[in-house]
């Protein structure tokens, strides 16, 4: 048997605690090992128990889960992040994307979608609800002059084969499908976003997806095939 996925649960509202981890117990292959009634005390204990997913509620007292989330990037950074609120407004999905996290899903989804981001934030993906993503889609009017260049000028250090494997992530494909585009195995991909990852100083996939877009790089012929 598989060694279960182990997640921190953050939510100041102990129903809504008890909710999630219900949901997420019942994937089969996921654990909530500590939970958190504040920002400060999920950092704390993802410190001390080194969860692969941190589950963190926007609105918490001490600390919000935003803050939580950048916080974890410089104390854990092995453990991902996936943020979970009512509120979805363009501040705090910028905010959140810019601070590593995972993901982002709204309390109005569904418990198969609050289990498929935390999978995908183990995974390594990057997960946004429908809803985010479309707002996510929505920020990138035209760039800037000056913004671009500054995304061009770090996008020209991918080498070729580096540069279709992001711009299929700037798409929204899994490894699965990239591999599947470009003739690829599913480890080579992985390997390929993490290396992307690390030269274009992206925490995420979603970080290296905006740069991407704020590049204005266009889709190669092999992409259109």
């Amino acid at each position: 048997m598989s060694t279960p996925i182990r997640v921190l649960v953050a939510d100041d509202e102990p129903l809504i605690a008890a909710g999630i981890r219900t949901v997420l117990e019942s994937a089969g292959d996921i654990a909530v090992v500590a939970e958190a009634g504040n920002g400060r005390a999920a950092v704390e204990e993802a410190v001390r128990h080194r969860p692969d997913v941190a589950l963190l509620d926007i609105r918490m007292p001490l600390l919000d889960g935003l803050a939580a989330a950048e916080e974890l990037r410089r104390r854990a950074p092995a453990v991902r992040t996936v943020v979970l609120t009512s509120y979805g407004g363009e501040p705090n999905v910028l905010r959140a994307i810019e601070g590593g996290a995972s993901g982002f899903i709204l309390k109005n989804c569904t418990p198969d979608e609050l289990i498929r981001a935390v999978r995908a934030a183990h995974d390594g993906e990057a997960y946004l609800s429908p809803a985010v993503t479309r707002l996510v889609l929505g920020l990138v009017a035209p760039a800037e002059a000056t913004r671009q260049r500054e995304a061009a000028a770090r996008l020209a250090a991918l080498a070729p084969r580096e540069a279709d494997v992001a711009r299929l992530v700037a798409e929204g494909l899994p490894n699965a499908d990239i591999g599947r585009r470009l003739g690829m195995s599913e480890p080579s991909v992985k390997t390929y976003v993490s290396r992307v990852l690390t030269k274009l100083d992206c925490a995420n996939r979603v970080q290296a997806a905006l740069l991407v877009r704020d590049a204005a790089i266009l889709p190669t012929a092999e992409d259109l095939r």
